[in-house]
C-alpha cells in the first residue's frame, strides 16, 4: 500500500486531505503538534506528534522514514521540503494568497491595489517589499528548487470546521446576539478571494491525481464562485435563517468592520482560477451556501468563549455601545450634509448620449422623402 505523510492535518483541509488520500488507496500519516485532536480524523490514521517549524525538530519527528507522497499544509513549508528530500517521492504543498505585491499594502502599486483578478503571473513581492509576503515567496522557490516536480497551491482565506481564526464568528455572533445591523466599509463592495476547506483540499488532490500534469507547477486555489463582503454577510445570516441588514460607513470611520477585510484596506483582493480550471479540471465540490451553511452551524455548536483567545484572534471588538454610537453620528452628520448635496435625476437616469429621433420626427421624415 502506498504511503502518504500529510503534515497538518487537524486544520480546515486537514480531514478532506486525509479522508481523500484513504479513497486512493493511502495509508496516511499526519504530522502535527498533538495539541489538539479532531473527530474527523479516522483511528487508523497514524500520528507523528512534533514541532514542524523548525528543521531540529522536523528531523527529530521524521528520522528516517520515507513516504510516496507528502502533502505539506502546515509549519515551516521551506524547511519540510528540504528535511524530506530522498524521504518521498512526490512533494505537493500548500502556500499563501498574501504573496502577490499590493495584498497587505495596496499602495505599494500604481495605482493603488491588485489588478482583479490576479494570476499566477502576477507580481509578487520582493525583498524591499511586505516582509512576511517576500517569506511566501522565498518559500515556494524553496519547495521548488527542493523539489523540481512538486505541484504548490496559494490558498486564500480558509473557511469551514476547525479554522483558527474564523472570520465569520463576527457575523454568526451579531445574529446570535440579536444585532439589528452590521458594519461594512463603503458598501461592504469589496471582493476578496475565499475557499471552503473542502474545495481547496479537491484542488490539491487533483495534483496527486494528475501528477505529471502539475508537476513544477504553481496554483491559485480559491472557491470559482466569490462573493463581495456584503453579500457573504447575507448569507452567513441567511444560513442560520435571520437578516442581519448592513450598515456602511466611509472605510476611514470603519473601523469596527476590518475583522471581514482581512487587513485589505477595502481594495479588492481577487484570484484568478484559470489556470487551475484548465490545467487540473477544477470544480467546486461544494457550493459556496453550502460551505458557509456547514461553517456557520459549526461555529454555533462550537461557539468561542466571549472575548477569549479566538475573539481575540480576530480582533473583533463587539463593542455594540460604540457601533451604535458611531452610527448614530454618522446618520445625524449625514442629514445635516444632504441639503448640500445635488438631487440626483429622477429614476437615477442620466440623459442618453445618443439620438433617438421621436415618433413624430420619423412620421415627418417620411412624408418628405
Amino acid at each position: 500500500m502506498a504511503k502518504a505523510l500529510v503534515v497538518g492535518g487537524t486544520g480546515p483541509t486537514g480531514p478532506y486531505l486525509v479522508a481523500g488520500l484513504r479513497e486512493r488507496g493511502y495509508d496516511v500519516t499526519i504530522f502535527h503538534r498533538g495539541t489538539h485532536e479532531i473527530p474527523e480524523i479516522p483511528a487508523d490514521v497514524t500520528h507523528i506528534h512534533g514541532d514542524p517549524h523548525f528543521p531540529e525538530t522536523i528531523e527529530a519527528a521524521i528520522g528516517g522514514t520515507t513516504w510516496d507522497l507528502a502533502v505539506v499544509t502546515y509549519g515551516r513549508v521551506r524547511h519540510l521540503a528540504n528535511a524530506l528530500v530522498g524521504k518521498v517521492g512526490r512533494f505537493v504543498s500548500v502556500g499563501g494568497f498574501p504573496l502577490y505585491k499590493g495584498y497587505w499594502d495596496p499602495y505599494e502599486l500604481s495605482p493603488p491595489g491588485m489588478i482583479v483578478p490576479v494570476p499566477e503571473t502576477g507580481t509578487v513581492a520582493g525583498p524591499d517589499d511586505n516582509r512576511f509576503s517576500h517569506l511566501i515567496r522565498a518559500t515556494e522557490e524553496a519547495v521548488l528548487d527542493a523539489h523540481p516536480e512538486a505541484a504548490h497551491f496559494r490558498y486564500p482565506y480558509v473557511y469551514g470546521p476547525h479554522q483558527v481564526e474564523p472570520k465569520e464568528w463576527s457575523i454568526v455572533r451579531r445574529v446570535l446576539d440579536g444585532r439589528p445591523y452590521m458594519l461594512v466599509a463603503d458598501g461592504g463592495h469589496a471582493l476578496i478571494s475565499r475557499g471552503f476547506a473542502a474545495n481547496l483540499a479537491h484542488a490539491v488532490l487533483l495534483a496527486v491525481d494528475l501528477p505529471q500534469r502539475s508537476a513544477g507547477q504553481v496554483y491559485n486555489c480559491a472557491d470559482e464562485t466569490q462573493y463581495s463582503m456584503r453579500q457573504w454577510i447575507e448569507l452567513v445570516a441567511e444560513s442560520l435563517g435571520a437578516e442581519l441588514p448592513v450598515v456602511s460607513l466611509p472605510y476611514e470611520l470603519a473601523a469596527h468592520a476590518d475583522p471581514l477585510l482581512l487587513e485589505g484596506k477595502g481594495f479588492h483582493r481577487l484570484l484568478d482560477l484559470h489556470k487551475l480550471r484548465t490545467d487540473l479540471g477544477y470544480e467546486d465540490v461544494v457550493s459556496v451556501r453550502e460551505g458557509i451553511r456547514i461553517t456557520a452551524e459549526w461555529l454555533v455548536a462550537n461557539r468561542p468563549e466571549p472575548g477569549g483567545q479566538l475573539e481575540q484572534a480576530i480582533a473583533d471588538r463587539f463593542d455594540y455601545a460604540a457601533e451604535d454610537r458611531l452610527v448614530d453620528a454618522y446618520r445625524a452628520a449625514v442629514d445635516q450634509l444632504r441639503p448640500l448635496a445635488p438631487t440626483r435625476a429622477e429614476g437615477g437616469y442620466a440623459p442618453h448620449a445618443y439620438a433617438h429621433p421621436k415618433e413624430a420626427d420619423r412620421d415627418r421624415d417620411h412624408r418628405n422623402r
